[in-house]
């Protein structure tokens, strides 16, 4: 088993008033060589909008992009006609595909809205763009896994083009469990939302991320009421 340890003030980080963003991974004005990908996962920016702004319309290609809201409300159009309101519950997708513009913003004009935005490199190229989204029970990620994500369309949760599952966790404190990885090879980075754990073995905190690879599985444990992100990934691009 390897282990990488990203912790949360040692992200990139970007103020531009109507934006705090913290990055992962490289991006924009942060550029690390150290820290460009974990596999096939290219962006992990934890964003917070400020009421009434956002993200005008820009376009992508070739990206499987998902957003993740935490707090508050958010707002997304695309060139495709597509238009979607999502809340904390919600997971978003967008396969960029041979190309879309979209734009995203706070439907709030009043109250800030956190969420993640996450870029996953894809398995197939040039795929016809498409948009979906849909709401999670939060009882149902209650001391489990809750599989948010996954390459079959058949299957839980949002799917992508792309050998990734993602997974939600709200774990008591004291209560921990067996991470089995899907797919042989594939990665899993963990990202703490929020509280304590042991993820192999390795003491994290709020925001902090830990990537775990060359392994079958590896234990959980929240040394708090932790809640916790498991993106797991091919680890070859």
């Amino acid at each position: 088993m390897q282990t990488l340890l990203h912790t949360a003030a040692s992200r990139g980080h970007a103020n531009h008033g109507w934006l705090n963003s913290y990055h992962t991974f490289s991006f924009a004005g942060y550029q690390n060589p150290e820290r460009v990908h974990f596999g096939v996962l290219r962006v992990l920016n934890d964003d917070t909008v400020a009421g009434g702004m956002g993200f005008g319309t820009h376009p992508h290609d070739n990206m499987e992009i998902i957003s993740i809201p935490l707090s508050g409300t958010l707002e997304h159009k695309d060139s495709a006609g597509n238009h979607g309101i999502i809340r904390s519950g919600d997971v978003q997708v967008m396969s960029a595909g041979t190309g879309i513009a979209h734009s995203e913003k706070n439907h709030s004009a009043t109250e800030p809205v956190k969420f993640l935005q996450i870029w996953v490199f894809p398995n197939k190229r040039n795929v016809t763009p498409r948009y979906d989204q849909q709401t999670f029970r939060a009882e149902d990620r209650h001391n489990q896994f809750q599989q948010i994500l996954s390459p079959n369309p058949d299957d839980a949760g949002v799917w992508i083009h792309q050998d990734a599952w993602f997974h939600l966790a709200d774990f008591d404190a004291g209560f921990s469990a067996e991470y089995q990885v899907k797919k042989p090879g594939n990665g899993v980075y963990v990202f703490v939302l929020d509280g304590q754990a042991l993820v192999a073995g390795q003491p994290v905190g709020p925001r902090d991320g830990l990537g775990v690879w060359d392994t079958a599985g590896f234990r959980v444990e929240a040394t708090a009421a932790t809640r916790l992100l498991l993106l797991e990934v091919p680890m070859s691009l």
